[in-house]
């Protein structure tokens, strides 16, 4: 999918409000396992997915790494604003496979938000939803048991547990790999023994 196509499928952009806007972006190919950006480094990119999967992170000061984001193409990676502190990553964003992607850097979307109502309210969208997943999925942590957590995952975010990595999923969820196999193989059990009908 291209820009143009991605962006206009947004009730807020019409075609015209697209034409110049998309000419800000600039396209670019990463590979599987490349870095879109490493938290602990200067990052004042805004992007989208236009094909390609893609995790976000963070690290701990003994390295160990807990997934906080999945996304895959075509949609918006979450708000420069939402995961830097002064110019600088508070996440790593990794491609879990070839990506194609384009950017455009913050302060410029800042600037096209201030001349066009249209950008200024794709963009105020984006950044509300991106808002409402994270307190969706923090709720999920807070609320909920293993087996509800992974219940929960599958409604908001169908079909990802065949395209991620389980162990990225079971991060996710705040719970062991060996916690989620088991819950699945508990499922698998359960549905096997249920009667037909």
């Amino acid at each position: 999918m291209d820009l143009k196509t991605f962006l206009t499928q947004s009730p807020d952009l019409s075609e015209e409000a697209c034409e110049e806007f998309v000419t800000h972006w600039k396209q670019r190919r990463f590979d599987k396992g490349a870095h879109v950006c490493r938290q602990g480094q200067p990052e004042t990119g805004e992007y989208v997915v236009l094909a390609g999967c893609l995790m976000s992170s963070i690290c701990d000061e003994q390295g160990k790494e807990v997934c906080i984001g999945f996304y895959v193409g075509p949609c918006v990676v979450t708000p420069n604003i939402a995961r830097t502190r002064n110019g600088v990553s508070l996440v790593s964003i990794t491609a879990t496979n070839d990506a194609l992607m384009v950017r455009i850097d913050s302060n410029l979307l800042v600037d096209q938000m201030v001349a066009s109502q249209p950008i200024r309210d794709w963009a105020n969208t984006i950044l509300r939803n991106a808002l409402s997943e994270k307190a969706q999925r923090e709720w999920c942590l807070a609320a909920l048991g293993g087996a509800e957590r992974l219940n929960w995952f599958r409604r908001a975010f169908s079909g990802y547990e065949a395209i991620f990595t389980h162990t990225s999923i079971a991060s996710y969820l705040g719970m062991t790999p060996v916690t989620l196999s088991r819950l699945r193989a508990r499922e698998k059990a359960t549905a096997k023994f249920k009667p037909a009908g």
